[in-house]
């Protein structure tokens, strides 16, 4: 992007697009588990800090508690939907599979998209499922909110491809190859070995080619992503990660896979996790907007945009459901299944991000590329046509 561009909307001009443009988070992980705390979830996390539950096992039951709520409960289906409204996002891409044990992965993607079909049921006149382009337009047209499903890891299909339809029928329209670690299709971004995709992954990606569901190589390691672009008939995206050419990090992708992906008519969404965008502590919305910057300069301003990947403070991909400092993570001594390293990966308290607390903190970032000079034009493709293209290219 040319340097010494002036403001093209003044903040309220910028607020009043954000409301009126399609935007698409392209990975927004809670955002049928997690984007609200209702008073049903407090209660759950409470009860099971009493029983000396760790976080991870707390998590499907707070997870059914939201779904239950909103089921029930007018306040608790208001707070879901003002937090939608705040944020003026039209459709979010949910994770439905990350992090998880291999042999829990299958069970877990199944409670998960049973749970977000639950939500979208009982809110029939301001929700849908998006399963096709059309639906994304619909969406948008009827001023409703979208949830797209989506995996970040291949576990759940494990060695049974045949699942693949499947979890087609049940709302699946886009999947992760791998997660961080390593798995039958392919290697992850922070595992120990960094190669790329398997003889069975190679085999993943033509299925996933047949079904036209999108294939992510955010998480995978850098030879995963060459790898799935040789094999795919289809554009491959990147839905959610940063540039290492603005700060390395395990998580990033190189320019010359950036520009892989766009020339390949790909997408690329930068995520707002500080520790992965700056390499000094602390982050703003600032940080975003110069990834956004460089990977349009890299890739070109048709195949960018935002996969936020974050809900809630802290540094990582958090949600708003707060948890008393006596529960851990996880039950000491257990594997660590997610592979992220603290302080490798800057995880650390000290990478906070400024200017995005929570879902409705969504308009913020459009402010922030309107100040950096975007145009109102760049600034629909960036907040959703962009992805828009390429869904439709595939998904149909």
């Amino acid at each position: 992007m040319p340097a010494g561009r002036t403001p093209s909307l003044t903040p309220d001009e910028a607020r009043r697009l954000h409301r009126e443009a399609l935007v698409i988070d392209t990975q927004q992980p809670p955002i049928t588990s997690g984007i609200v705390f209702t008073p049903k979830m407090r209660e759950t996390v409470q009860r099971m800090a009493d029983h000396g539950r760790t976080r991870a096992e707390a998590g499907p039951a707070i997870e059914a508690a939201l779904v239950r709520d909103i089921q029930t409960s007018d306040e608790a289906r208001r707070m879901y939907l003002d937090m939608w409204r705040e944020s003026g996002v039209t459709v979010a891409c949910g994770t439905y599979s990350g992090s998880h044990k291999p042999g829990q992965a299958y069970d877990s993607a199944i409670r998960k998209i049973a749970n977000a079909h639950g939500i979208v049921a009982a809110c029939p006149d301001q929700m849908m499922l998006i399963r096709s382009s059309a639906d994304v337009l619909q969406a948008h047209r009827d001023d409703k909110f979208g949830v797209l499903i989506d995996f970040q890891n291949t576990l759940p299909i494990a060695d049974e491809l045949d699942r693949i339809p499947t979890f087609y029928n049940l709302g699946l329209r886009m999947v992760q190859l791998t997660y961080n670690l390593n798995n039958l299709v392919g290697d992850g971004c922070t595992d120990a070995i960094k190669g790329g995709l398997s003889l069975y992954g190679r085999e993943m990606v033509r299925r996933l080619n047949e079904m036209n569901i999108l294939v992510d190589v955010s998480h995978c390691s850098e030879q995963v992503g060459w790898d799935a672009m040789d094999v795919s008939t289809a554009p491959v995206i990147v839905s959610h990660s940063a540039a290492k050419g603005v700060a390395f990090h395990d998580r990033g992708k190189t320019d010359e896979l950036a520009r892989a992906v766009a020339e390949q008519g790909g997408y690329f969404g930068v995520v707002t996790l500080p520790g992965f965008i700056r390499d000094t502590p602390g982050g703003t919305l600032d940080d975003v907007v110069r990834q956004i910057e460089h990977l349009v300069n890299v890739c070109g301003i048709d195949h960018v945009g935002l996969g936020t990947d974050k809900a809630g403070p802290g540094p990582g991909t958090s949600s708003l459901v707060e948890y008393p400092d006596s529960m851990s993570q996880s039950v000491p001594g257990e594997f660590d299944w997610v592979g992220f390293r603290t302080d490798e990966h800057r995880l650390g308290p000290e990478y906070d991000m400024d200017g995005f607390k929570k879902f409705s903190d969504w308009p913020n970032i459009t402010v922030k590329l309107a100040e950096a000079g975007f145009t109102e034009e760049e600034l629909r493709k960036l907040l959703g046509m962009n992805y828009l293209r390429v869904f439709e290219q595939v998904v149909g």
